[in-house]
């Protein structure tokens, strides 16, 4: 995707938002979400910052933005997969170089655009884990005092012996890994 399209991508679907909310967005405020100092600019950057500033407060403008895209973006990404994906791509697009329409969407807070069941149920598995882990290493513990080994020999001797399994199942480490991140973030598209 070019820079331009998705500046035009974008514009128009915070545009389409501002309108379904009913909040007032200007030709002069459409026109700012184009400025960069670097790149395409459909017009001369340093006129229309000085046009901008006498007539808008910056952190007021801002943070009426980073909302509008954040809604923006949650509004596609509900409308359809296909348009999400086209959303995303025109911010992959824009991460190339320095725009202020970057800065407007980084403004929006990341967790804001993460569902707070998916949080929750990362904190879940994280402390499910976490109690697991606990468990095996007090289970260890106390097998190690049963047969009278120290514990760092038995933790060598079950590193020795996966050392062993993953060099005649060599993806075993791989598969442990994913395993474990298939845990505790799913998979993405269950996730959406």
């Amino acid at each position: 995707m070019q820079v331009r399209e998705a500046k035009d991508f974008l514009v128009q679907e915070t545009a389409k938002q501002a309108s379904i909310e009913g909040v007032p967005l200007s030709e002069l405020e459409k026109r700012m979400m184009y400025f960069t100092e670097s790149g395409y600019v459909p017009e001369d950057p340093i006129a229309l910052n000085e046009e901008f500033e006498a007539q808008y407060n910056t952190e007021e403008y801002e943070q009426k933005l980073a909302a509008l895209l954040d809604h923006a973006y949650k509004r596609v990404r509900g409308e359809s997969e296909a348009k999400r994906k086209i959303w995303d791509a025109a911010i992959d697009a824009l991460r190339a170089e320095d725009h202020y329409l970057l800065v407007l969407w980084d403004l929006g807070s990341s967790f804001s655009r993460v569902p707070a069941a998916s949080l929750f149920r990362l904190v879940g598995r994280v402390g499910l884990l976490a109690v697991i882990t606990g468990g095996i290493i007090w289970g260890l513990h106390y097998l190690s005092g049963m047969i009278g080994l120290r514990d760092s020999y038995l933790y060598l001797t079950l590193f020795i012996l996966f050392y062993f399994a993953a060099m005649f199942r060599r993806d075993l480490p791989t598969r442990v890994m994913l395993g474990l991140a298939k845990f505790l973030f799913g998979r993405r598209n269950q996730e959406e």
